[in-house]
Order: structure tokens, then C-alpha cells, then sequence
């Protein structure tokens, strides 16, 4: 009798449970630093700040923010419906100046923002050193931006620290969610993974973000998984610092050698610079592997349709800049790395989420303006031709005015007589979606009224109405609509953890090209004495005009150096030497010194120490012609310019001559092709590399690890192979041949047992 009780009280314990948890709500709550965080059971985890008015709505025992605060559950709100519904579904219910809004993509943002000068921000009127603000506050300008220019993606630059971007974006979002529609602030950033060449390495020790190679030095090690690898922990520390899009990344074929952004690509050959834009593409965009998830990035791959061959290698930065010409009849090419590559990928997330075209003007590619106006290449072949159908952002600043053609100002390349609204009209008209580097909606609800004029309110509504759609549609994706909030203890967890930093390190590693080893001078027993001569750098001013003065430096940290030999201060101690130099900077192509005596202001580009004349160049050129010129022949030929860093050639050659015959081994940090004579005869051993760590350096060099990386590009015999090279085709140069008769071409390079030929070089070359 008592048993049977006992058993009947436990199935009415049971059913009462189960009916319980049957009327149950399918999700959980937490309140964490005024963050609440709501778990729906087998569903999407949301977030929502006290401050910002949002309360939550159940439907069928799940949780929904109410963005709109109108206790009604929409489309847009509810995480069950496909994403492209609920894009539709939120443009359909925006204002005009909602979509011109999110048509906007910000000014570059610093946090905090600095007191003067290029990213200046004020906090309550104030500079931020005399506002009493905190470095995760909102500035004066984005809250005016976000407020009353309805702008919700930002650029951000520098942050004081990874807790501070963890914090300012939490800050950012929840005054975002507290204005009409909720729509959340997508931050984006230029590649921020760089490494510090002195910075030193420890496998147990962590960092303000891991430190990687560039591109081109992942490149190197012709490996596509390491930059799935680097895309992939990338993503997780992009959103541990609150960023949803990566402006990222560089894939123009490096056609043309003199560049000055040639070392942000992934090389000049368009079928490894396709496998490393997919890999990386595939990395940032799939979580875990995946489909998009909470730690998917939107890949904006730059720049369409390849901003690799400008004429002459001058960049498009500056009016002098503004043509990209095509000598081999081949952007084919260049856009390979788009089409068959990120547009292409392996993962489910299938093509890049959004497109940058470049500020040059496509020499004969349509009608002659730049890329972000140029109807053919954007709507007809971008947009038709290879259906892609995510969205398009300008490059920085292409509808600001330019005052003279070396100003760095505005970049309206072919439109420089229209007026600023009337170029946001044109590259609306063009199939552009969105501004980058514009603040202010202005121009933008202009553009509508003109479009209103010329094709009626319906029709330009419905045209403003797919940009929505497509700038929805990557904010939807990455579940920032859900929870664009982080914990700010997992930021610190997350961002440069030994785990990361060691992958960072090791793919560094993999990036070193040896490409001399005359006598297997390399490895170098550790604790040998070497004599490492100081680097002079000359006085230069940069693109945005901030001169730096000469000084006199170390070419390494001399604290790794001296953990791995024996530092002595003259060569007759030493056993060899190290010297660390820069590959030649041979100027931008342009000198208003050259326009004040008489002439068109156009000079070569020098990938040589020495002084170079162009004797052999085009007698005209191949593009010109600006409002801001009076003629359009933009030749340098007979004119002489000398590099900025000779001493760096001296510094080798001068070594050599105090070691006599003690080897000296070369390191130089590459930024482009560069000529090999002058400095390769002095040199018993040379590495380059794209941006390393110096411990990096040490490892390759005394032997505890081994070369394996190839030239992802070529290195020219001399000036007469640059000159007469066509700026958009690939390898076509004659290679330098050293002293041991290795030819420095592409997919060179060196290990301890001589000239690879793996298969990677087999699959390349």
C-alpha cells in the first residue's frame, strides 16, 4: 500500500513537470554589467541594454526584441525568418533618410579620438584630454552622426585597448538601439593584424592582437590553409573587439611593380592570388567552419576591378594617380581573383559579402571616370555579367572636391566638375550602394530628388530600397540585430591569446624567403659574434604631410639579437654581420619641384638605391587628361629622381668592404620588387620578408627553423625590364641572376638544401 502511494505520487510529480515545462517560456534571462542576455532553447541568443528602451516580446514561448518599441512582433524582429525576408521586410519600413543613413559609411574613427589634427573627435565640446571623458565614450561627432545623419557603419582605426573597443562598442550599440528601428551599428576596420618587428615572442604571452605577416607575406608561403587559418582566427578577434566587417581583403593583382600598395596584395599571379582571396574570404565569413554565425565577418574585398596597374605605378590616392591602364589588353586578370576567387568560395557563406571598387579610372573600360562611377564595370560586367549581388561601397572620399592634383583631399577621378551631390547620383546610377568615408546624409537625399526628377518617386524609392536590402542583409547575418553586445572579460580572453600569437608567429615564419646562401653561410651557429651596423633613415613626408625628421637607428631589437648571439661593436670582432635594411624607396611618381621649373610635374619611380634616369620610358603616355592639368601627356622620360633610403645600399656595400672576407648576411624588409645588383654582391646570405617579428628573423637564421617561402612576385634584373614591362600583366619581367646564378623569379626561393621546387612551386609555376 505504501508503495503503490509512493508510486503514485511520483507520476504526478512526473506529469505535473512535464506539463510545466510544456507551458513553459523556451528561454532563460541573465543581467550582466546592464546587458541582458536572453537564451532561446535550440534558438538565437539575444542582447539589450537597460538604457535603450527595448523590451522583449513572446511568441510561442520564445523571446523577440521589440526594436521599434510598437509591442508588435515584425518580420525584421523575429530571428526565425529567413534573412532576406526580414531585410525586405525592415527597408520596406524605413524613412528616406533611414536608407540614406545606411548608405553612409563613416569617417575614419580612432577610439579615443584624438585632440587635433587627421580623426580629431570633442566630448561635451571638448578635446578628449580636457573633456574628462573616458576612452569608451561616444564622441560629439558620433552621436551627431548616428543621431542625426541616421549612420550605422563605422570605420574605426586605433583603439587605446582591446577592453576599451569592447566597451565603446557596447556603449555605441546601446545608443543605436535606443533610436527608431533599433538597427545596430555594423563596425568595420582596415587590416589591424600587423606585427611589430621588435616586439618580442613568447610562446605563453599574449598581445593587444595576434601579430601576422601581411597578405603578401602569408602569400609567400604559397599556402592557402594558412590564410584560411589567419582569416579564421582573425574573425574571432574582429568580434571580440565588436567588428562585423573586415574592409579586407587586398586581393589586386601586383602587376605593376612600382605600386606603392603593392605590398597590401596577395601577389602577381592571378591564380595564387585566387586560391589565397578565397581562403581568406572563407575564413573571415564561416563560423567554425560554417555557415554565418556570431563570429562571421563580412569580407569587403578590394578593389574592382584590380588596382593593380596604374600607369606608371603612381596611385590613385592622387589625381596623378587616377589611370589604371591596360598596355596588355589583360584585366581579365585582374579581376580573376573576384570572380573565380571570392566570389567562389569552398564554404557555405559562397561569395564575398561586399565589393570595393578603386579610385582609379579604367583606362578605355567604359566611360572614363573612376570605378565607383563607371556604369560598365560596376552594373553591366560586376553586377550582370558575373551576377554578383552583395553590396558595393565606394572607396574613401570619391565625392569630395580635390584642389590640385597632388592634394590628398577629395578622389572624384572624372567628375571632378560635377558638384558633390550630383556625384553621389552618378554612382547611385552607377549600381554603388553605399559612401565610404561620408558623415553626412545631405548629398545623399539630394541624389533621391534627382532620381525622383528623372525616373519618379516609385522608381527611385525602389532603387534606394535594394541598397537597403543588401546593407541589411550583411548586418542580419552576423546576428548583430539579435546581440551586438560583448563580454567584455571574453574580449580580454579572446584578443592575442597565446594560442593566436604562436599561429601569428609560425605563419611569420613561414613567410621568410631566403634567397641567397652563398657557401651555405646559413644557419649560423648561435652565440657567434655579430657586428650589427645602425640604419640611417632620411627625413620624409608622408601622404597625409607629417614629416618625419632623419635619425639614426637600430636595425633590429638588439635584445632578441643578443639572446641569440654574441653582439660586438666592430667588425673586426665580430665572426659576421647582420644588417637590416628596406627595400629602395623610390618616390610616388610626382614633384611639384618638377612643375615649378617648367615641367608636367611627372617623374619616374625608382625600384633602385641609386639614381636613376628614365632614358627608356614611354615618350607619351598611355593615359591622362584632368581639369586640373592643361595637357594629358603625362611622360617622365630623360627625367632623374634618387631614392630616399640610398644609405641603405651603402650601409651593405660599406659593411662588406670593413668585413673583408667575414660573411655578411642581409635582411630586407620588402614592400615591392626591388633591383638586387647594387647590393646582392656584398651579401653572403639574403632573406626578405613583408613585416616580421626580429625573433622571427633569428630562428630562420641560426637555423632553428628552415626557409621555406617563395617570391610571390618577381624581382627585376634592372630598370630596362621595369620600364618595359606592361603595368597590367603578370611576370613579364626579365628576373635578376645572382653570383650563385639563381634567378630571383617568381616562386623562388631557398632552404638549407638549395632551390625549392616542392609541390607548390609545381602547381604555381
Amino acid at each position: 500500500m505504501i508503495n503503490n502511494k509512493i508510486n503514485i505520487s511520483l507520476l504526478t510529480a512526473l506529469i505535473s513537470g512535464v506539463l510545466l515545462t510544456s507551458c513553459s517560456e523556451k528561454y532563460t534571462t541573465e543581467v550582466k554589467d546592464g546587458i541582458t542576455i536572453i537564451s532561446n532553447q535550440d534558438g538565437a541568443t539575444l542582447g539589450y541594454s537597460a538604457e535603450s528602451g527595448v523590451t522583449i516580446l513572446a511568441q510561442d514561448r520564445y523571446a523577440f526584441k521589440d526594436l521599434n518599441k510598437n509591442g508588435t512582433l515584425d518580420n525584421y524582429e523575429d530571428w526565425r525568418l529567413p534573412v532576406t525576408e526580414r531585410a525586405k521586410d525592415l527597408a520596406g519600413k524605413m524613412s528616406l533618410e533611414d536608407i540614406a543613413g545606411l548608405m553612409l559609411y563613416s569617417s575614419h574613427q580612432s577610439i579615443p579620438g584624438s585632440s587635433r589634427g587627421f580623426g580629431s573627435s570633442n566630448y561635451g565640446g571638448k578635446p578628449f584630454s580636457e573633456s574628462g571623458a573616458i576612452a569608451s565614450d561616444l564622441s560629439d561627432e558620433q552621436k551627431k552622426f548616428l543621431t542625426e545623419d541616421h549612420l550605422r557603419h563605422v570605420l574605426i582605426t586605433s583603439v587605446e585597448s582591446p577592453v576599451t573597443a569592447a566597451q565603446w562598442n557596447n556603449n555605441a550599440q546601446a545608443f543605436a538601439e535606443g533610436l527608431y528601428l533599433g538597427i545596430p551599428v555594423n563596425t568595420s576596420s582596415d587590416p589591424r593584424h600587423g606585427s611589430d618587428s621588435y616586439a618580442e615572442f613568447n610562446a605563453g604571452a599574449g598581445g593587444a592582437i595576434s601579430m601576422w605577416p601581411g597578405t603578401l607575406g602569408i602569400a609567400a608561403s604559397f599556402d592557402p590553409a594558412l590564410m584560411k587559418q589567419f582569416g579564421e582566427i582573425g574573425s574571432k578577434e574582429y568580434r571580440a573587439l565588436g567588428i562585423a566587417t573586415a574592409l579586407s581583403p587586398q586581393i589586386d593583382l601586383a602587376t605593376e611593380p612600382r605600386w606603392s600598395r603593392f605590398d597590401g596584395t596577395m601577389g602577381e599571379d592571378p591564380n595564387l592570388a585566387t586560391d589565397m582571396a578565397r581562403a581568406y574570404v572563407d575564413g573571415f565569413q564561416s563560423t567554425d567552419g560554417g555557415d554565418w554565425g556570431m563570429q562571421s565577418v563580412n569580407a569587403m574585398v578590394k578593389h574592382w576591378p584590380g588596382g593593380g596597374p596604374e600607369e606608371g605605378g603612381r596611385d590613385g590616392h592622387f589625381g596623378y594617380g587616377a589611370y589604371a591602364v591596360y598596355p596588355g589588353k589583360n584585366i581579365k586578370d585582374h579581376m580573376q581573383p573576384f570572380t573565380e576567387g571570392a566570389f567562389k568560395l569552398n564554404g557555405p557563406t559562397k561569395k564575398a559579402a561586399a565589393v570595393m571598387p578603386y579610385y582609379t579610372i579604367s583606362d578605355g573600360e567604359g566611360e572614363n571616370v573612376a570605378n565607383g562611377y563607371n556604369k560598365y564595370l560596376i552594373t553591366d560586367v560586376l553586377r550582370g555579367k558575373y551576377g554578383y549581388d552583395g553590396v558595393l561601397c565606394t572607396d574613401w572620399g570619391i565625392t569630395r572636391d580635390v584642389s590640385a592634383i597632388d592634394k590628398f583631399e577629395g578622389k572624384p577621378w572624372g567628375v571632378e566638375t560635377m558638384s558633390e551631390a550630383e556625384r553621389h547620383y552618378k554612382a547611385i546610377a552607377a549600381g554603388m550602394d553605399q559612401f565610404g568615408g561620408n558623415n553626412a546624409m545631405g548629398p545623399v537625399l539630394d541624389a533621391y530628388k534627382m532620381g525622383v526628377a528623372e525616373h519618379g518617386e516609385e522608381a527611385i524609392r525602389e532603387r534606394f530600397e535594394a541598397s537597403a536590402v543588401r546593407l541589411l542583409t550583411n548586418i542580419f547575418r552576423v546576428g548583430l540585430f539579435e546581440n551586438p553586445y560583448l563580454d567584455v572579460s571574453e574580449t580580454e580572453k579572446i584578443v592575442g591569446n597565446s594560442e593566436f600569437m604562436k599561429a601569428g608567429f609560425d605563419a611569420q615564419l613561414k613567410s621568410i624567403v631566403m634567397l641567397k646562401n652563398q657557401n651555405k653561410t646559413l644557419p649560423i651557429a648561435s652565440k657567434k659574434k655579430v657586428y650589427v651596423p645602425q640604419r640611417y633613415v632620411a627625413p620624409s613626408t608622408n601622404w597625409w604631410g607629417i614629416t618625419t625628421p632623419e635619425k639614426t637607428v637600430d636595425a633590429f631589437n638588439m635584445e632578441v639579437v643578443a639572446k641569440y648571439f654574441d653582439v660586438v661593436e666592430t667588425p673586426e670582432e665580430a665572426d659576421f654581420a647582420l644588417v637590416g635594411i628596406y627595400s629602395p624607396n623610390g618616390g610616388v611618381g610626382y614633384d611639384r619641384a618638377d612643375l615649378e621649373k617648367g615641367g608636367n610635374g611627372y617623374v619616374p619611380i625608382s625600384l633602385q638605391y641609386s639614381t636613376y634616369t628614365a632614358d627608356t620610358a614611354r615618350e607619351v603616355s598611355l593615359a591622362g587628361g584632368s581639369p586640373l592639368e592643361d595637357f594629358t601627356n603625362r611622360t617622365y622620360k630623360g627625367k632623374t629622381v634618387n631614392t630616399i633610403n640610398t644609405a641603405d645600399m651603402q650601409l651593405v656595400n660599406d659593411t662588406k668592404a670593413k668585413m673583408g672576407d667575414k660573411p655578411v648576411i642581409v635582411s630586407v624588409k620588402v614592400g615591392k620588387p626591388m633591383i638586387f645588383s647594387e647590393i646582392e654582391g656584398s651579401a653572403a646570405a639574403i632573406v626578405v620578408h613583408m613585416g616580421v617579428q626580429d625573433q622571427a628573423l633569428m630562428e630562420i637564421i641560426t637555423g632553428a627553423k628552415e626557409p621555406s617561402a617563395l617570391l610571390p612576385f618577381q624581382m627585376p634584373a634592372d630598370m630596362l625590364t621595369v620600364e618595359a614591362q606592361f603595368e597590367d600583366v603578370p611576370r613579364d619581367m626579365k628576373a635578376y641572376t645572382d653570383a650563385d646564378g639563381n634567378s630571383y623569379d617568381f616562386a623562388f626561393g631557398l632552404n638549407w638544401s638549395g632551390v625549392i621546387d616542392d609541390a607548390r612551386v609545381k602547381n604555381y609555376k
